[in-house]
């Protein structure tokens, strides 16, 4: 019994162990099934991320609005929505919005009043209607103390065809200006050796496991070495090291000895090519992203130059004697009534500036000229001193921070809402085209109250260029209306019915356009839409949520029937963004507008429309060169 016992308890641990020993092997064998279905099904990607990026957790979202269009063949059309943990409307996208990138482009965009957005793709996309979609992407009273790269970030996103526009829904306008600034590729041998360095990758795996090539698997393995080392240092041809092209011979004969050993169809090498396709990929996708995101950037923050300048106009101002004090000898023509009153809203010293300089220089009477320069208090000192330094011929230029005036009312500029039609043609081809609208900011309605003594008054904004007498707009009978302006009938009332509501008046009444505005004072106050203005800002939508983008649908709706339309010859618009303009327009146009995000005081500015705005800068001026301000 003893020594029954004694076998009975010896005998038990070995057949733990061996159980134990196969659930082990049953383990390795499922790993050694489902790493390689992974890999081969590119589930890996799902995992593939970049540091230095936001979290998930600290990502938001962006809010949108699907906006219903409605054309003249009756056709409407209704894009899937959904909301995001704040229950705000957002729309469905095919990308993966749990992107890093993704994630810091929306977290941008919550604080950069700027054109910072990311271009949604709608799930049940119509390619038979022109439907816009309105985004936005920050809140508009969000203040950064800036110039202006572009306007207070809104946009209206339509269905687009792939074939034409992907490049610009991907990147926004900078691919178009990639193609305008790309330059013929030099570096032709760095180009060959990461391409062969490929090959080599994909192939090595393989002929390592062949015994009887581990001569050929060493030489392929120094050579994969080798070039790693030279590229890891070296991007172009001229930082190459000698003799490299028998480098390059050495390799291709590798490789050719490769390919001889492991046929074409080798179940390997296909593998590994398309682990190494699912990592370019991948690595693409990230990049396209990053200079997405890169561009936006540099689209919208100020540039090292004008904050230079700002700041030394500003130290300038403090370091030099006090100007005189004219404000009592000018107080008369500041309060003049019959005088030709300008006002601009604006932080940015040269955009200001171009707009006096290009109106007084093509004014018959520019002593009849008064400018009213409203500006944040960070820019204040910098415009004052600018404006009383340098003379525009006999006009008035007036610079007021608006901060003093209404402490409770931060300074807004100018919004501008992007927006993407299609055109169909008759063989029902879908052609997309993008076109900026910019519209009255919160300012702007306070332009009544400011102004109090005025009956009236022509609005500019600040990316515009004179190149005629504006006098003439001072004739224009407004027929009862209180803004003339330059209508925008791409988009009607009808197109933007589920967003302005079921209470607009015509439904074929036309988007109106900021830029050059003329603007009854004594009529605006007599019907109060200040008051009507703010009143819709705070209406909610039947959701019980506020509008987003509620400055866009409370101007329309404010001045919905109270719009004169002045001739489209007053203004051109679209040279910060449409590259296809006609030159012959554009000389013949009274006013040349820069909406869009590629202003022409930025490094992204679309070049060969700059000239007409550079002109108009002193290029003498010890300031403009002291910065380096080269535009």
């Amino acid at each position: 019994m003893k020594g029954g016992a004694s076998s009975y308890s010896y005998t038990l641990p070995v057949k733990r162990r061996c159980r134990g020993l196969a659930i082990g092997l049953l383990g390795l064998a499922l790993l050694s099934i489902f790493v390689p279905l992974v890999c081969l099904l590119g589930l890996h990607s799902s995992f593939y991320s970049v540091t230095g990026y936001v979290s998930d957790r600290n990502k938001t979202s962006s809010n949108v609005l699907i906006v219903s269009g409605q054309h003249e063949d009756g056709n409407t059309r209704n894009l899937s929505r959904r909301r995001d943990d704040d229950g705000n409307t957002i729309s469905q996208t095919k990308e993966d919005h749990s992107s890093h990138v993704d994630g810091l482009l929306q977290r941008f965009g919550q604080t950069l009043p700027k054109d910072f957005t990311k271009v949604y793709e709608n799930e049940d996309k119509d390619e038979t209607t022109g439907s816009p979609v309105l985004t936005n992407s920050s809140e508009p009273h969000q203040k950064v103390p800036s110039f202006r790269g572009s306007p207070v970030a809104q946009h209206m996103e339509g269905s687009i065809d792939e074939t034409e526009s992907l490049c610009e829904r991907k990147l926004g306008s900078y691919c178009l200006w990639r193609q305008q600034n790309t330059e013929k590729m030099e570096d032709n041998l760095v180009k060959r050796m990461k391409d062969l360095l490929f090959v080599a990758r994909a192939y090595y795996p393989s002929i390592a496991k062949l015994p009887r090539h581990d001569k050929l698997s060493q030489e392929m393995k120094q050579s994969i070495q080798e070039f790693e080392r030279i590229l890891s240092d070296t991007t172009t041809d001229a930082d190459l090291p000698q003799q490299m092209e028998g480098k390059i011979k050495r390799m291709e004969s590798v490789i050719s000895k490769a390919k001889s050993v492991i046929p074409m169809d080798s179940n390997n090498v296909e593998k590994k090519f398309r682990q190494l396709v699912d990592v370019t990929e991948d690595e693409a996708n990230f990049h396209m992203k990053q200079s997405a995101f890169l561009y936006q950037l540099a689209v919208q923050t100020v540039a090292k130059s004008l904050h230079c300048l700002s700041m030394r106009l500003t130290t300038e101002y403090f370091k030099s004697p006090p100007p005189p004090n004219l404000e009592q000898l000018l107080a008369e023509k500041y309060t003049n009534p019959t005088l030709h009153h300008y006002v601009i809203f604006s932080n940015n010293v040269l955009a200001s500036s171009v707009v006096v300089k290009s109106t007084v220089m093509h004014s018959k009477v520019s002593r009849d000229q008064v400018f009213h320069v409203l500006t944040d208090r960070q820019n204040y000192f910098a415009m004052k001193y600018w404006f009383h330094k340098y003379n525009y011929m006999e006009a008035t230029v007036r610079v007021l921070n608006i901060e003093d005036l209404d402490p409770s009312t931060p300074l807004y500029l100018p919004e501008e809402f992007r927006i993407s039609l299609n055109d169909i043609d008759k063989s029902k081809t879908t052609r997309a085209r993008t076109e900026y609208i910019s519209m009255f900011s919160r300012s702007h309605y306070l332009i009544p109250k400011l102004f109090h003594s005025l009956k009236k008054v022509v609005v500019l904004d600040d990316d515009i260029v004179i190149q005629r007498d504006l006098s003439a707009l001072w004739g224009v009978d407004l027929e009862g209306k209180v803004n003339g302006a330059v209508q925008f009938c791409a988009l009607r009332f009808s197109q933007l019915k589920s967003y302005l509501g079921e209470t607009i008046k015509d439904g074929d009444s036309c988007a109106w356009m900021s830029g050059v505005n003329i603007v009854d004072l004594d009529r605006w106050r007599e019907l109060n839409l200040t008051a009507i203005f703010q009143k819709l800002v705070k209406e909610k939508n039947n959701k019980g949520n506020l509008y987003q983008s509620p400055t866009l649908r409370a101007s329309l709706l404010t001045f919905e029937g109270l719009v004169k339309a002045l001739d489209a010859t007053w203004v051109v618009s679209g040279l910060s963004h449409d590259y296809s303009l006609d030159k012959g327009v554009i000389k013949e146009a009274s006013v040349l507008h820069f909406n869009g995000n590629m202003k022409p005081w930025i490094d992204m500015g679309i070049h060969k429309y700059r000239t007409y705005w550079t002109k108009f800068l002193d290029r003498e001026n010890h300031l403009l060169n002291d910065c380096n301000v080269n535009p």
